[in-house]
């Protein structure tokens, strides 16, 4: 029996193999959920190629959930960044009207949820950030057609 080491031709070529057998199911899950994010995307009026960049998705997940671009810094931070991610996520499935346990989906099972919410029937209705106790993003216009409440009739 031949004496393998590592430095043999034959072993190189075992590892070579090890390697692409644990890539392959890598990038078929990478891509479904790139094909979800960018249906969610496309949903929610910002450009589904978004999701290939790696900080500017999360820029236009921001954007979409309605949070600051300044969380970014956030995510930068370890520990906070868990807690944020988590926050964010559950901010996106409210935005599309769905509940908490789509969240936890969504952070579990991200290759299943990504798509359940780009290509099923779930419109999105808005940021939910205001409903989920944070600021919705200031309109620079501003409301135009303001009016005074009525004083109280005596």
């Amino acid at each position: 029996m031949e004496n393998l080491d590592a430095s043999s031709p034959g072993m190189a070529a075992a590892i070579a193999a090890i390697f692409l057998a644990c890539l392959i199911p890598f990038l078929i899950i990478w891509v479904i959920v790139v094909i979800g994010q960018w249906k969610v995307f496309t949903k929610a009026g910002k450009p589904g190629w978004a999701c290939i960049i790696p900080i500017y998705n999360l820029i236009v997940i921001l954007e979409i959930v309605g949070k600051p671009i300044w969380w970014i810094f956030l995510f930068l931070i370890p520990c906070v960044n868990i807690i944020f991610l988590v926050w964010t996520m559950n901010l996106l499935s409210k935005s599309f009207g769905q509940s908490e346990g789509f969240t936890v989906g969504l952070l579990l099972l991200g290759f299943i949820f990504w798509p359940i919410l780009g290509f099923g029937n779930y419109p999105y209705l808005g940021p939910s950030a205001a409903e989920a106790g944070g600021l919705r993003p200031r309109d620079p216009l501003g409301p135009t057609n303001y009016q005074d409440p009525q004083p109280p009739q005596v």
